[in-house]
């Protein structure tokens, strides 16, 4: 047993990896692949799905079969006049334009008034450092 053993192992074996990572893999594929076919199909809901479309196609089934019997026997079903609904919709004449065209844009404040020469100022000036001070 343990021949057979090493010589599996000796077949699985990657280059650079060591002995043992073959090995580890092939159980866990044998371990999903086996899981995969005890698993019964309920667990992913696809019988319960099945049989919720089995039962929704047999009431769709037994509602035909009723409609069916409502229908005078031989006579071709009586096709419906349709009324056509449609109202074109009015045309208006093209507005005209107005004399004065709104802005697209605030108006433009004047420019700041210029003080006279003689004013005092508001604020300080600046003019230093002073040459030879």
């Amino acid at each position: 047993m343990a021949e057979v053993l090493e010589a599996l192992v000796a077949r699985l074996t990657i280059p650079g990896l060591p002995s043992w990572v073959g090995l580890v893999i092939l159980v866990a594929i044998a371990v999903t692949l086996l899981a995969f076919l005890a698993m019964p199909f309920s667990v992913f809901g696809v019988k319960t799905r099945l049989e919720a479309v089995e039962a929704e196609l047999g009431e769709l089934r037994s509602e035909l079969r009723a409609l069916l019997r409502q229908l005078p026997a031989g006579a071709p079903a009586a096709r419906t006049v349709v009324e056509e609904d449609y109202v074109a919709p009015r045309v208006h004449p093209a507005p005209r334009p107005p004399e004065h065209a709104p802005r697209t844009s605030p108006p433009v404040p004047p420019p700041a008034a210029r003080p006279a020469r003689g004013s005092l100022r508001a604020e300080p000036r600046l003019d230093w450092p002073r040459p030879g001070g």
